[in-house]
């Protein structure tokens, strides 16, 4: 009686996950938790709050000549976060 179907359980688990539709929601999660590892801990003291709404990163701002400089480097940081996860989880960011 040997199985000859054998998976690693992580596989298992992104599969169930997927099925159950679960597995975006958690990337998007991770994505938003690894903002201030992305952009530093100075950038991340001058941030508000954050949620994705159509594949797009809604960020509050809390410093004028701040979201100006994020602004000109928005590319640079959607592919660091991306790549944070592992999934191409947003296209771009919105800062207000």
């Amino acid at each position: 009686m040997f199985r000859r179907k054998v998976k690693p359980f992580s596989d298992i688990l992104n599969e169930s996950l997927r099925q159950w539709g679960l597995e975006m929601p958690l990337l998007q999660k991770r994505l938003i938790d690894s903002w201030e590892e992305v952009v530093g801990e100075a950038v991340g003291k001058y941030t508000g709050e954050k949620f994705i709404k159509n594949q797009t990163l809604f960020v509050k701002i809390l410093n004028p000549a701040l979201r100006y400089n994020l602004s000109m480097s928005r590319s640079r940081i959607v592919l660091e976060l991306n790549k944070a996860v592992g999934s191409n989880v947003i296209n771009d960011i919105k800062f207000y």
